[in-house]
């Protein structure tokens, strides 16, 4: 007979992974509480639980959507924003520890406002990382960059150093806006699938996101809540009531079958092979009122937008072998009108190498044989197309900003007035003087 102590060994053999998103609502440098401690200390209390001792995570990604103003992320401008954010977490990390281990940054990469950094423990993984990528696509109008996905792949050999190790893939994504945009949203996946590469992992042709070992897909999905106008709720959804309502976690739970999200999945129309943990437990992400814990606007119905999805190699249509240890919001971050949403999953254990053969061979994830991921031959024409009209309508975006003291609107009114008053002054007995004058 197992006891105790030996699940627990078993239980804590795999890698322990933090996963995180927000949306900041275009807050640049303010969008973040200077203090990660209330992101951290959950993390830090469910692996006292699990291990009966401290443990840290192993791997931890952090994806952000809306990381600052649209005008600078179109423009290009996201480095010393995200220089900055990576900065502010490795040192919370580091700091809220609780034995003082040390991080390294594995990558980071943003696109416009859609941003990832993941970060591995020094005295562990990060020892045994390689073959490390970063790429980007967008989903906008005309393959731009408001919307889209940035991804961070890389390789993690085996602690023996045999075999070909494990593949690891995070992909934040930002997907299409309002509740009856349900099939561009779908489409934005499609499109994230088939133009989100990697380098091949055999032959020559690019990989997608789920030639994978372990596959983490995160950020704001943007599904929201969808009552049928028979439910007992409908008449409310816009109300102060419907909050109150929603506080009650059996309600959210009924709830949860209204989810687009969870309903277009069912249906395997998006995030095929994925699994998630009980997002019901926790209150809607998403729309809050800034600037308060625990309240909404009632311009939107409450909804789970923000989500955070994985697959593993030994998973089951019905059933994922990682174990989702926690999955909750941190209400007290009020600069966005979404909550963070943090993640702990532990992974299973490697699977033993082959003593002979196909020594080198990595596993990979389980798909439905209906199911066939397929590079899109163009993805590179259309990623750098997008990023091109990014940077012509940002600059010029920006150029009328500054002109209009932070306002793109009244630049672009200075501008149009400018060019007036030049014109008129140009036409004008007083104007400049004319050749042979």
């Amino acid at each position: 007979m197992v006891n105790e102590s030996q699940n627990r060994t078993k239980d804590t053999s795999g890698l322990l992974v933090q996963i995180a998103t927000y949306n900041t609502n275009l807050q640049g440098v303010l969008g973040l509480p200077q203090d990660l401690v209330d992101w951290l200390a959950p993390t830090l209390q469910v692996s006292n639980f699990l291990s009966g001792g401290a443990r840290v995570p192993d791997i931890v990604a952090v994806g952000f959507q809306e990381l600052l103003p649209l005008h600078l992320g179109l423009a290009g401008l996201s480095k010393p924003i995200l220089d900055n954010r990576h900065a502010l977490i490795l040192s919370q990390i580091e700091r809220h520890a609780p034995n003082k281990e040390k991080y390294s940054l594995v990558a980071k990469i943003a696109n416009v406002g859609v941003a990832i950094l993941v970060y591995a423990r020094d005295d562990g993984v990060a020892r045994r990382i390689s073959d490390v990528q970063a790429t980007w696509t967008g989903s906008g109008p005309a393959f731009m960059g408001n919307k889209g996905a940035v991804g961070i792949r890389f390789r993690v050999a085996n602690e023996d150093g045999g075999g070909g190790g494990e593949t690891f893939t995070f992909v934040d994504c930002h997907l299409t806006a309002h509740d009856h945009n349900v099939k561009a949203r779908i489409d934005d996946w499609k499109h994230i699938v088939s133009s989100l590469l990697f380098a091949p992992s055999s032959g020559s042709q690019p990989s997608t996101l789920y030639d994978s070992t372990h596959l983490f897909v995160l950020g704001d999905m943007n599904f929201r809540l969808e009552l049928p106008s028979s439910h007992p709720l409908y008449d409310s959804i816009h109300t102060p009531r419907f909050s109150e309502t929603i506080s009650d976690e059996l309600t959210r739970k009924e709830l949860r079958d209204y989810d687009q999200l969870t309903v277009e999945k069912r249906k395997g129309n998006i995030f095929v092979g994925l699994h998630e943990g009980d997002f019901w437990r926790f209150k809607c992400s998403y729309k809050c009122k800034v600037g308060t814990v625990d309240q909404y606007s009632t311009k939107r119905i409450p909804s789970w937008t923000d989500r955070i999805l994985y697959a593993t190699h030994t998973d089951t249509p019905e059933q994922s072998s990682i174990k989702n240890l926690l999955y909750t919001s941190v209400p007290s971050y009020t600069t966005s009108d979404h909550k963070p949403i943090v993640s702990l999953l532990l992974l299973p254990p490697p699977s033993p190498v082959p003593s002979t053969g196909a020594a080198q061979i990595i596993p990979k994830l389980p798909l439905p044989s209906s199911y066939h991921p397929i590079p899109d031959p163009n993805a590179h024409l259309k990623r750098y197309i997008g990023r091109t009209l990014d940077r012509f309508i940002g600059v010029i975006w920006w150029i009328f900003t500054l002109l209009g003291a932070g306002s793109g609107l009244f630049g672009f009114i200075n501008f149009i007035v400018g060019l007036g008053a030049f014109t008129w002054w140009k036409g004008s007995p007083n104007g400049p003087p004319t050749n042979g004058v």
